[in-house]
């Protein structure tokens, strides 16, 4: 409750303020020993179930429309981001000795809580994931407005409409309450279930997400993506799961990945900038629109800028959610891929006496 409340005291000063306090929260409580312990398993799983809900969930329809004619580019742009995201991993699993998929999904460029929530089923380990995640997501909080403001021209008022936020007491996005905190717990049920029998990675966020995706892009349900203190409860649990994770005899490790993390970050968002101009002669936007659309990650802050420089909200937010949407999707399909060709290597590596890439303990 404590965390809860400290995240939402600090939402207007801390990017994504609801996951990071609580961690930092969960952080303080295990390094100073007044907590032992972890989030329990079931608690984590169902985060993580409704978590996949609302990502799908995300997924607009009618927003997406506008995105149609520009699906070319927005197929490039999004596979060189993911290209990027595997280079800076490929780097750091090189140079820092980090197994596979905590650089992956350290790297991952969009779907921060996703990457956090899901790394224990990948054997990735969720604190460094946390670290490097955020550490983008600070980087775009602090840089989109001044690149807006200050380096691009300010275009004219595109046609973008802000979003209607709901109430703050609905924990759906829809009018029905009852009836969509219903659909929420039978997606995440349904879908954890399905893609268990399926033996999908990730199963517990994979399987709402795609259910909940299918059920909004055909139309046959709407209005039951979690919001207000739902939202913010489960991005809590998240955090806190992180944050108790930490011990004393890892922070040593992390104060040396920080600096080539950081540069990785730097490297892959400046990149993902770049594509902005080719982005925006392609598909005759303009170059802000463009630039918040490829920024890669720190989606409530990119909106909230986008809505500050009248840019178009139902374009940037329907192209950062669909990345979002592949990303989450493709993570653990290339780390299953990536763990499954290094195996040979691995294997290698401990006949010859040398020490494989190694977890945070």
């Amino acid at each position: 409750m404590t965390a809860c409340i400290a995240g939402e005291a600090a939402e207007s000063v801390v990017p994504a303020s609801h996951l990071l306090v609580p961690l930092v929260v969960g952080f303080a409580a295990a390094i100073s020993g007044l907590v032992a312990g972890k989030v329990p398993p079931s608690v984590n799983r169902g985060s993580q179930a409704v978590l996949g809900v609302m990502i799908g969930a995300s997924l607009s329809p009618t927003a997406l429309r506008q995105t149609v004619t520009a699906a070319v580019p927005l197929t490039i742009v999004t596979a060189l981001t993911v290209a990027l995201s595997l280079a800076a991993a490929a780097l750091l699993a090189v140079v820092a000795r980090l197994d596979r998929p905590t650089a992956l999904l350290g790297m991952m460029a969009g779907g921060s809580a996703a990457a956090v929530a899901c790394a224990e089923d990948m054997r990735a380990d969720a604190r460094l994931v946390a670290v490097m995640q955020y550490l983008r997501v600070a980087l775009i909080a602090a840089t989109a407005p001044v690149l807006v403001g200050r380096l691009l021209a300010s275009p004219a008022p595109s046609g973008g409409s802000h979003p209607v936020n709901p109430p703050a007491w609905h924990l759906v996005t829809g009018p029905h309450q009852g009836a969509g905190l219903v659909l929420v717990a039978v997606i995440a049920f349904a879908g954890a279930v399905a893609a268990g029998r399926l033996r999908l990675p990730s199963a517990a966020l994979l399987g709402p997400m795609l259910l909940a995706a299918t059920l909004t892009m055909t139309g046959t349900t709407a209005g039951f993506a979690p919001s207000g203190a739902l939202r913010s409860a489960l991005l809590t649990v998240i955090g806190l799961d992180v944050g108790l994770r930490f011990t004393r005899s890892a922070l040593t490790r992390m104060g040396r990945l920080l600096p080539l993390a950081l540069a990785c970050s730097v490297v892959v968002s400046v990149a993902c900038a770049m594509l902005a101009w080719p982005l925006s002669r392609l598909v005759h936007i303009p170059l802000t629109d463009a630039y918040l659309a490829t920024t890669p990650g720190g989606i409530n802050a990119v909106i909230a800028t986008a809505a500050a420089s009248n840019a178009n909200i139902p374009l940037i937010s329907s192209v950062q959610s669909l990345r979002l949407f592949c990303m989450v999707l493709l993570a653990p399909l290339l780390i299953r891929l990536l763990t499954r060709q290094g195996r040979p290597e691995e294997q290698a590596h401990g006949r010859s006496g040398r020490r494989p890439p190694t977890r945070v303990g």
